[in-house]
């Protein structure tokens, strides 16, 4: 919702300086100019990335518009999962939760977290840890595993993000080229009407400034954004990873929570009666109740 806040205020920042100047909208309105740069910017994604980079650009692009996946609510959820799923391993041994992550839609605790299941890389993290974990990995060598995890997926989450950057990049120039194209045009024309020669060299130079709005005023805070989201879902992950490191280490089940709760970033951070109760009183109702208090 922001992110189409701040684009209309940005395109309706530069038309009204420029009606504030007196100048003419129709002049700004160049079809052809914004086919070359816009069709010329997406080709470059198109010949500088692999199909699967393209789909992630599209979902990502998505996300920006759709606002953060990461709230507090799914925060406290989440740990409200894991907790149920560790305690049952505290009491009936880490064998007990064999069923729940080899098939974790079937798990009775797992799959009372939706949002826990729909995203897919989140809930192969965990069960596939959970799995080694059972297998009897030392805490250590599955810290270095989830961290070789987590590199492996912050680099593919990165990289729509810098192809998306790389085109913003190319925006001004490619707007420098819709201008040439347009300085070519006017000089076949110089032996025409003044005024529409001055059309002409209007017409140039708006390519040169629709590159340059396009790339510092849409493209590249899309792009930023894209990268903030990535930084979220790291920042996730590291949350389990460090509640699953600090129970494999003999630490009780609410007080790996805790350290977990501690690693939340702070802006969407629960506070410790809030995850108390969530854990030991009911969930998420439980939660909201206890903040609404």
């Amino acid at each position: 919702m922001f992110s189409i806040i701040g684009i209309v205020v940005v395109f309706g920042a530069v038309v009204a300086g420029y009606l504030m100047e007196h100048g003419n909208l129709r002049v700004l309105l160049q079809p052809a100019e914004l086919i070359i740069i816009g069709g010329a910017g997406a080709g470059t994604v198109l010949v500088a990335n692999p199909l699967h980079i393209l789909k992630q650009i599209a979902s990502g692009i998505g996300v920006v518009f759709g606002g953060s996946k990461f709230t507090k609510q799914v925060y406290i959820d989440s740990l409200k999962t894991m907790y149920d799923l560790l305690n049952r391993a505290r009491k009936d041994g880490l064998m007990a939760l064999e069923g729940d992550v080899e098939e974790p839609e079937k798990s009775a605790i797992l799959s009372k977290n939706e949002t826990f299941m729909k995203n897919h890389h989140v809930r192969d993290f965990v069960c596939d840890s959970l799995r080694m974990a059972v297998t009897g990995i030392d805490a250590f060598d599955l810290d270095q595993v989830l961290d070789l995890d987590m590199e492996v997926h912050h680099h593919d989450s990165t990289q729509p993000t810098t192809a998306l950057s790389t085109m913003a990049d190319s925006l001004p120039g490619l707007g420098i080229v819709a201008a040439v194209l347009g300085v070519v045009i006017t000089m076949g024309a110089l032996g025409g009407p003044p005024e529409e020669i001055g059309h002409k060299v209007a017409a140039a130079l708006v390519g040169t400034f629709l590159g340059i709005l396009l790339c510092y005023g849409l493209v590249g805070p899309i792009a930023q954004n894209m990268a903030k989201a990535a930084e979220e879902e790291h920042a996730y992950l590291y949350v389990l990873r460090v509640l699953m490191i600090s129970f494999l280490k003999g630490t009780a089940p609410i007080m790996a929570v805790e350290v977990a709760r501690r690693a939340v970033p702070g802006h969407v951070r629960p506070s410790f009666k809030e995850l108390e109760q969530a854990c030991r009183g009911g969930g998420a109702p439980a939660a909201a109740a206890a903040a609404s208090a």
